[in-house]
């Protein structure tokens, strides 16, 4: 277990090659939880590596603590029913930050569907596929070129919120939009719900 301090501060990294920006995502969802201070380290673990920081090889050992969870931030998600809302909605950008060939339907998360998975996206979704950290006019420039601007609240959404969390990270805390919800729930929801729409 954990103490949480309201002072203590929280530093999550990605250490994971198949998937990057899981250290934004895991910021993501400490602050659904009520964590204040959390930092993320830009390029993660393989970024450190890359630049011959140093590294420890031994275990980590802290005592034992109680962690506290603050009252669940409900203005950081969204859930499936209010998206359906947001469908035509000119207020509101959904956007799809999976591959260009899972937002065509031509790949459920990273191969091809099988059985009764569904694939495409959902109807009008902007698609701006998750990558690295680029600077603030590159950002600004790549969003706004799509029509993301901060006038408009933003729900991203990928294939389990990992990547979508990612997003909500830049577009929130890179950019300083004021409304962005993650849709956690997001393609691994979507696509088996029986009487929603889908696009390709």
């Amino acid at each position: 277990m954990f103490v949480y301090r309201p002072k203590q501060e929280t530093e999550v990294f990605d250490d994971s090659d198949a998937i990057p920006g899981t250290g934004a995502w895991i910021f993501w969802l400490l602050k659904v939880f009520g964590h204040e201070n959390v930092l993320v380290l830009n390029g993660g673990y393989q970024k450190w590596m890359a630049e011959n920081l140093p590294v420890a090889t031994g275990l980590s050992d802290f005592p034992p603590s109680e962690y506290f969870i603050s009252d669940i931030d409900p203005q950081k998600r969204i859930f499936l029913e209010e998206v359906q809302a947001s469908i035509g909605n000119p207020n509101r950008v959904l956007l799809d930050v999976r591959s260009l060939a899972e937002y065509r339907g031509e790949f459920f998360f990273d191969q091809p569907p099988v059985g009764n998975e569904r694939a495409g996206h959902i109807p009008g979704a902007v698609h701006v596929e998750h990558g690295t950290f680029k600077s603030f006019a590159q950002l600004q420039a790549l969003y706004a070129s799509q029509g993301i601007t901060p006038d408009k609240e933003i729900i991203p959404y990928c294939a389990i919120g990992g990547r979508s969390g990612f997003t909500w990270f830049v577009l929130k805390y890179l950019l300083g939009y004021p409304l962005v919800r993650n849709y956690d729930g997001s393609w691994n929801e979507w696509s088996r719900v029986p009487d929603v729409a889908i696009e390709r």
